[in-house]
């Protein structure tokens, strides 16, 4: 056995809990490459990869079966050797959709911020006028 991690060590390192390790190996998102004689799982390091892959995507609310999709084109795009010229171009187009929808949400996101920004300058200002036009509090 190369190096390899058991499910608790994986879990601490990528910052998952158990339960969510071991429902992303039951539905096929990201499977340990290994199990020990006992049926534990050992997780390699482009396993710890993938997890943090995935664990990446997760804010972007892509559902959990575009993650699995989106995983297996990286997976397949990085592979030695690289898959034939149509099916990479097949991948490519897949590749950019999900870019265009990353791009579309990180869009989004950056205007939820800028609102949400907006609102605690808004606040921070009612608030130092408010304070202001009180003046000092007096102290029976």
């Amino acid at each position: 056995m190369d190096d390899v991690m058991q499910i608790g060590a994986v879990a601490t390192r990528v910052g998952l809990s158990l339960r969510t390790l071991r429902h992303w190996d039951e539905i096929g998102l990201v499977t340990p490459s290994e199990r020990s004689p006992g049926g534990f799982r050992l997780y390699t390091e482009p396993d710890v990869e993938r997890l943090l892959l995935v664990k990446s995507m997760k804010p972007l609310d892509f559902p959990l079966d575009q993650i699995r999709e989106l995983v297996e084109l990286i997976t397949a795009l990085s592979a030695d050797p690289p898959p034939d010229a149509a099916a990479t171009e097949d991948m490519l187009k897949r590749l950019g959709m999900y870019r265009a929808a990353t791009d579309s949400r990180i869009e989004s996101l950056r205007a939820q911020l800028h609102g949400l920004d907006s609102l605690s300058q808004n606040l921070r200002s009612l608030a130092n006028t408010t304070a202001r036009r009180a003046g000092p509090t007096r102290r029976p």
